[in-house]
């Protein structure tokens, strides 16, 4: 089945700009850097004052974008999508943006996370008479934004994303404005940044580095920014709730150069992997980490454990996403097409493989043994994050329970079943402690729900998990 090889998968990236006379270039670039928040699909919107137009497709960000249909997207403002797809629930109708045309205005949505309410908002627009084509949350935001009686677009928007519950970071444009939305408990990243006298916004600030930005701010949870021609105004839309920040964005999903909260994702992870080393006490010959998330961690666990750090694992970057086929035989071969162990390396030695994570177990135990076969006398698995053992219901495709290994299994059960010689997790404590530190004194609020089952938001009877929403089509 598909499940068994889904691995650990974040469900999008959204960069705008507004005021550049280049805006759909520009948002190219952006979502070329946020490309491993989604591969499945991208989309680009470009306002020129007086119509939108939309250019998206199914596949990277490469794939979907050339220099000639670049060129057609006239515009000084723009958004943009790059989308995970989750197992069943490809297709074109759900590739973000999403465009909506009326004769009250157009409007175009880009967002990234997922929403607890999003079945009672969507049976309650339906008794109402909306008719939805697609299963995305995002198409929900859009109905209550034209439902609204209130007088002003500022207004509508406001009262659309009051009834929203759970995480969403999002991007509209309309004609006349770009708006800027986080959700009260700020569970995703966004951030806003300035290219000469334009306004961008990106899930991840390594989106501001590619294109020559300056980073302002991070979006405060609970605010709206509208941004249009005669500048950047902030409002909120709710009270800010108690911050949560997602903790895997440190450990697993953002990109190395990154800073979140004004913390650097490369920094954070050294520090998880130097915690690591002082709460593991095996002997060793080498370490090395899985890449590419995990690179840096085993770096801070070399440093403070003494055991030199080897590039033990090489990734084939040029797999893409075709390795992940029906056949159970090329199932078999996945792991071996996207990651080969350096057998000088390992040969001979007693190998600690640091990782960031394990959901279903199934990449850990064919990579233990990978190094197994290229003679590693022993393989110890240290994971700078602590056991995933409840699903998300965020954004994140971490599956049902009964997919986690984690959820189903103690951690000597978890080492047999990957066929190591000894596993270590993080504690919750050493994670807390070494993410999102801006100082010696002071840490940040984080969502740790697919860690300890506490969730920052009411979670509904009718919540469905994302990848479960696509299924259903």
């Amino acid at each position: 089945m598909l499940a068994e090889i889904r691995s650990l998968n974040e469900e999008c990236g959204v960069f705008g700009v507004w005021g550049h006379e280049n805006a759909a270039q520009m948002t190219y670039y952006g979502l070329h850097a946020l490309q491993h928040r989604g591969q499945e699909g991208a989309g680009i919107v470009v306002s020129d004052g007086s119509h939108l137009k939309a250019l998206k497709g199914e596949g990277l960000v490469n794939e979907v974008f050339t220099t000639d249909k670049l060129a057609a997207m006239h515009g000084s403002a723009a958004i943009g999508h790059v989308r995970y797809a989750t197992s069943g629930g490809s297709g074109i109708e759900n590739v973000q943006p999403l465009l909506f045309k009326s004769t009250t205005g157009n409007l175009a949505v880009s967002h990234n996370g997922n929403l607890v309410n999003a079945m009672q908002l969507r049976s309650h627009l339906e008794w109402q008479g909306s008719i939805f084509q697609t299963t995305s949350d995002t198409e929900v935001l859009a109905h209550l934004i034209k439902r609204s009686t209130y007088e002003t677009s500022e207004e509508r928007l406001k009262n659309a994303l009051s009834l929203l519950k759970g995480a969403f970071a999002c991007v509209i444009l309309t004609e006349e404005a770009m708006y800027v939305a986080l959700d009260p408990n700020g569970l995703r990243p966004l951030s806003l940044g300035r290219l000469g006298n334009a306004w961008v916004v990106a899930s991840e600030t390594c989106a501001f580095d590619l294109i020559g930005a300056e980073f302002e701010r991070s979006v405060e949870p609970g605010e709206l920014l509208v941004i249009d021609d005669t500048g950047i105004r902030a409002e909120r839309f709710a009270y800010p709730a108690e911050r949560s920040i997602c903790a895997m964005e440190y450990v697993y999903f953002s990109r190395p150069d990154s800073d979140i909260d004004g913390v650097n994702v490369h920094a954070a992870r050294k520090r998880l992997g130097k915690q690591l080393a002082k709460e593991m006490n095996i002997e060793a010959d080498v370490v090395t980490g899985v890449p590419d998330s995990s690179i840096s961690a085993a770096i801070g666990f070399s440093e403070v454990s003494g055991i030199p750090y080897e590039l033990g694992l090489i990734k084939n970057r040029y797999v893409g996403r075709t390795f992940i086929q029906p056949s159970q035989d090329l199932r078999e071969q996945g792991v071996k097409m996207k990651l080969s162990p350096v057998r000088q390396v390992v040969e001979g030695k007693r190998v600690i493989m640091v990782d960031d994570s394990i959901v279903r177990g199934t990449t850990s135990r064919r990579i233990v043994n990978l190094l197994k076969e290229a003679g590693a006398l022993e393989v110890h698995v240290a994971i700078s994050s602590p056991p995933i053992k409840n699903p998300c219901f965020y954004g994140i495709d971490t599956s049902t329970t009964g997919e986690l290994i984690a959820g189903n299994n103690s951690v000597e059960e978890m080492r047999e079943l990957i066929g190591a010689d000894s596993l270590t997790f993080l504690t919750l404590e050493g994670m807390v402690d070494n993410i999102g530190r801006t100082d010696e004194n002071a840490t940040r609020g984080h969502c740790l729900a697919c860690f300890t089952g506490k969730y920052p938001t009411e979670i509904f009877a009718d919540t469905v998990l994302p990848h479960e929403k696509e299924e259903a089509q």
